[in-house]
């Protein structure tokens, strides 16, 4: 029987438990239940945690995403350079603009784009890199700064997985035109349900993200814009205050878990992803592994009562609807192998340091 969850909501302390009850029925009584003053809060409390200007809530991580790229006039005819090892919002995205995305390589130490790959993908039409930063991590923020300045491209954050990472003390979301956050539940800062955001230093970028999120209206029925229905319900937003006050402590607790298996995990038949460049840069959504036999170790794991999981087992470029879009022309033999390589172990907040113990033994003994 497995034990030791990838996530275990089972776990969430009473008196957080509490906050929430008490926090959805504050949004009950108030009779107000859409775009009200939590999401207002909410919108400036994130804000201000990503060391941004601006904050729009939103129904969840892609339409972020969406709406973001669109706000940067992104449409049919351009070209966005991402990478194929990530979640399909992030490409789906896109492609739903009418852009076309164009996949380039990773590093096979960490999982992120390379930015040698995505240079060699410009092409005339391209507009953008939109950087996903996968598991948390954000590394190279200065580099891909760099390039997008000398080739006159938008620098897009698809930080769905990074709340609260920080490089040289900026915090993902802030290094570029703007950034997508996804509150679904299992992420960092994870509402109960669907739920996003985008933050931007932008004042235009945000005018227009809060049209678009509400129908592209501008006052009450006035509609200049073709939008969405994608409102940060004032539930998740009230929930998501309460839980955002315990997210640095929470984060604090999954580096720790990191630094332990780091230090702990000596099989090698296992290959940990590189270490952050910094302590703050990784604020760990997954802790994963490598093994040449990863079924094998996944089996293992099980029979110690160790949930595992795969981030992502199928590259986007494998992906039925997304087989013919454009990619590096070196390949990206690095992206299958990583795919084919790649294990997700628990290293959630609530984890005890006897787990913590127990899931080094199994890794370890593993042959």
């Amino acid at each position: 029987m497995v034990s030791i969850l990838i996530n275990d909501f089972s776990r969430v302390p009473a008196p957080v438990r509490q906050q929430l009850l008490d926090a959805a029925a504050g949004v009950i009584q108030s009779g107000w239940f859409i775009l009200g003053e939590n999401v207002t809060a909410f919108e400036r409390e994130w804000a201000a945690y990503c060391g941004t200007a601006h904050c729009v809530g939103v129904a969840n991580g892609m339409d972020a995403l969406e709406i973001g790229l669109r706000c940067a006039g992104i449409g049919p005819g351009d070209e966005v350079i991402t990478t194929p090892l990530t979640a399909f919002a992030t490409v789906l995205a896109i492609l739903r603009t009418g852009a076309q995305p164009v996949l380039a390589e990773v590093d096979p130490a960490t999982g992120l784009l390379d930015p040698d790959s995505a240079a060699r993908c410009i092409g005339p039409r391209t507009r953008a890199i939109l950087l996903v930063h996968l598991y948390g991590q954000i590394r190279q923020m200065g580099r891909w700064q760099e390039l997008c300045r000398e080739r006159s491209l938008l620098l897009l954050e698809d930080a769905a997985q990074a709340h609260g990472a920080r490089a040289g003390g900026i915090s993902a979301g802030s290094f570029g035109c703007w950034a997508g956050f996804s509150f679904y539940p299992t992420k960092n800062l994870g509402a109960i349900g669907d739920a996003g955001a985008l933050c931007t230093n932008d004042a235009a970028v945000a005018a227009q993200a809060a049209q678009l999120r509400n129908y592209g209206q501008s006052d009450r029925y006035h509609h200049p814009l073709p939008g969405l229905n994608s409102r940060l319900d004032e539930l998740h937003a009230a929930m998501l205050r309460r839980l955002l006050e315990h997210l640095p402590a929470a984060t604090r607790r999954r580096q720790e878990i990191a630094a332990r298996y780091h230090a702990g995990v000596r099989n090698t038949e296992i290959t940990l992803l590189a270490a952050p460049e910094e302590f703050s840069s990784h604020v760990y959504h997954l802790f994963v592994v490598r093994t040449a036999r990863r079924d094998a170790l996944a089996a293992h794991l099980r029979t110690r009562g160790i949930q595992s999981l795969i981030h992502y087992p199928i590259g986007v470029h494998l992906q039925p609807p997304t087989r013919e879009l454009r990619r590096d022309p070196a390949g990206l033999a690095v992206a299958d192998e990583f795919s084919a390589t790649c294990l997700s172990i628990p290293c959630h907040p609530y984890l005890t340091d006897g787990e913590i113990e127990q899931v080094i033994d199994a890794l370890n003994s593993f042959r």
